[in-house]
């Protein structure tokens, strides 16, 4: 039976252990056991942390096993995981002594066969078909002659030689190839940046022969030859297809055989069974187009003779047809003839009846009838005179308020007080100058009395001093107002 406190008995050489040592004694004994193991199972609760560490747990029907991937080699994977797929992962138990769990340390991880990458192909295309990436509305015509097209292979591999073989037999066009890997760790990355690099390019850029300026495609063909699921893998990678479902040049995705399918396939304008056919379908035959030229120049030139031959053949019919010119003249000029004719007779017949018509009417204006209707018109304006108090009385109404309206104007006039020897001072634009600074500032001035107005110029600041009034004279009796001496005060 154990006590209260915890006691060595004689004997006794089992210590107690710590937590942490013992934590530690289990970390050693898995990590020497299980150094190294290969794990199958689904992926569950797969999460990427901000560090580039991956978490996730790996499961069956009867157990669940946490594990980890730390940044580097998750940055190595060929492909990006998701919850459900089945795979295959290489690494090392160890134990999570914060916690008290065990996991598994992955360094590499594999799909778990073909059923499970075909697993991970349909997860991919369902996400990328619900974002609307494979909708035919997405699609664009190709061009019909394009000057310059883009190819993004591998350039040491049989499939760019065939392109420009078979581009060289139909319609030579200038081809611009970006170098990638097709197949292997990194490839996809690297066909990612090859179609957003033709894409970026700028669009004015047209460089000739010579000048080493590099001109934008107006198509860009992705291609790659037959192989396994694994082999075209990187053309199913997310970050390809979105690349080529972005691209703002026409796109002819031409990978693999006539039976290999990949979701660059789905996201591309028009897809190719082998690049040999996305070469056919870029270009028209050169000669084939200049024999249907030829031919549609020989046939509008008959066209043109054929038109211009029967356009003729009816000029002459209907000429043929048409009675002659002076045929049709003669009957309006028979007209006009006769219309001339009737002129004259009806001039003569109005100008009789228009002097009839004045010798009625000059007969009717006699000084006896016109008195009569005078008389007529007087006695009628008589009745329809009104009083004299009914007219006077608006009138005199009227004639008071002008005069109280007058009355008022002259009081609010601004010339009333020049009168009493007031002078009204404005600039030369007329406008009023109510100050002494703004009399200095205007320099010339004009002032204005009851009877005129006169200039000045505006002196010293220092104030005059008044000069003795002048002697009063009594002006000459000549008839003559006397003179305005005004001025001379300036």
């Amino acid at each position: 039976m154990g006590g209260l406190l915890a006691e060595s008995g004689a004997g006794d050489n089992a210590a107690p252990l710590s937590v942490s040592e013992i934590s530690g004694s289990l970390k050693r004994v898995v990590e020497d056991r299980f150094g190294f193991v290969r794990i199958r199972g689904e992926i569950s609760g797969y999460k990427r942390a901000a560090s580039g560490h991956v978490y996730l747990a790996l499961k069956d029907d009867k157990a669940v096993l946490d594990g980890v991937m730390w940044k580097g080699n998750a940055g190595r994977l060929p492909f990006q995981p998701e919850d459900g797929i089945e795979v295959v992962v290489s690494g090392k138990l160890t134990t999570y002594p914060g916690r008290s769990k065990y996991q598994v340390v992955i360094e590499k991880m594999e799909l778990a066969g073909e059923g499970a990458l075909m697993q991970l192909f349909e997860k991919l295309k369902a996400k990328l078909q619900g974002e609307g990436l494979f909708d035919q509305s997405r699609k664009r015509r190709l061009p019909f002659l394009p000057k310059t097209i883009g190819v993004v292979t591998s350039p040491t591999g049989s499939v760019i030689r065939d392109i420009l073989h078979r581009l060289a037999d139909r319609c030579p066009t200038h081809v611009i190839v970006w170098p990638v890997m097709v197949q292997g760790e990194g490839a996809a990355k690297q066909i990612a940046g090859a179609i957003h690099g033709f894409s970026n390019m700028q669009t004015g850029s047209d460089g000739g022969e010579g000048s080493g300026a590099l001109v934008r495609p107006d198509l860009i063909i992705v291609a790659r030859g037959g192989g396994s699921i694994e082999d075209l893998w990187s053309f199913n990678e997310e970050i390809v297809v979105r690349a080529v479902a972005d691209c703002s040049i026409p796109v002819i995705s031409a990978v693999g055989h006539e039976t290999d399918t990949t979701l660059c396939d789905f996201a591309a304008d028009l897809r190719a069974p082998t690049p040999t056919a996305a070469a056919e379908m870029a270009v028209p035959v050169r000669a084939e187009w200049l024999a249907t030229l030829n031919e549609a120049k020989v046939r509008m030139a008959r066209s043109v003779q054929r038109g211009f031959s029967t356009a003729q053949e009816r000029l002459e019919a209907q000429r043929r047809l048409m009675p002659a010119l002076t045929d049709l003249l003669r009957p309006h000029q028979q007209r006009v003839d006769e219309l001339a004719d009737g002129m004259k007779h009806a001039m003569r017949h109005n100008i009789v009846q228009s002097r009839s018509r004045l010798s009625e009417s000059g007969g009717a204006l006699r000084p006896a009838m016109l008195r009569q209707r005078l008389d007529t018109a007087k006695s009628r304006l008589e009745r329809c005179a009104l009083p004299v108090q009914l007219i006077e009385r608006p009138l005199n109404d009227a004639r008071h308020r002008l005069d109280n309206l007058w009355r008022l104007a002259q009081q609010v006039s601004p010339d009333g007080p020049l009168k009493r020897g007031y002078a009204r001072v404005s600039a030369l634009d007329k406008s009023v100058i109510g100050s002494r600074a703004a009399a200095i500032r205007a320099g010339a001035v004009n002032l204005h009395f009851h009877d005129g107005t006169v200039a000045a110029q505006i002196g010293d600041e220092t104030e005059a001093k008044p000069e003795p009034p002048a002697p009063k004279t009594k002006p000459a009796s000549t008839g003559k107002p006397a003179d305005d001496r005004q001025q001379d005060l300036f």
